[in-house]
């Protein structure tokens, strides 16, 4: 996967958390209307979607930063033995580039998860306690 697919699929996948303030104004009542919808079960199912969405997240984010490693670490190797390849210089910095740029995914995600957890537990504190083990 490229830089560019894999930052196109990140974007679909961040889209829970991009709409967690719609997601829970349209869903999540205000104490006027709390008797006519059950918060409870919807802060929960929420919660599941957003525990999918931030684990499967991470897993695309670690398997690309593994995956481009590998590939770092063979034209790393393939360049000690050629090293007036210059084609083989450009492929491994563009290598290096993408790896730096998927690492640095991590730190946005855990930005975007931290934000979506605050305003989770704004809204559905009253109505739902998370599992104490996630």
């Amino acid at each position: 996967m490229d830089s560019t697919d894999a930052n196109e699929l990140l974007k679909v996948m961040r889209t829970i958390d991009d709409r967690i303030v719609h997601e829970l104004n349209t869903t999540v009542p205000t104490a006027s209307f709390a008797g006519k919808i059950d918060a409870s079960q919807t802060c929960k199912q929420l919660y599941e979607s957003l525990m999918a969405a931030h684990v499967s997240r991470d897993r695309v984010i670690k398997n690309c930063i593994a995956q481009t490693s590998a590939v770092v670490k063979s034209l790393r190797e393939e360049r000690e033995k050629n090293l007036d390849d210059l084609t083989l210089l450009k492929r491994l910095r563009k290598e290096q580039t993408k790896l730096k740029w998927m690492q640095s995914e991590l730190n946005v995600e855990e930005v975007v998860n931290d934000r979506s957890w605050k305003v989770f537990n704004e809204r559905c504190r009253v109505h739902f306690k998370p599992p104490k083990n996630e």
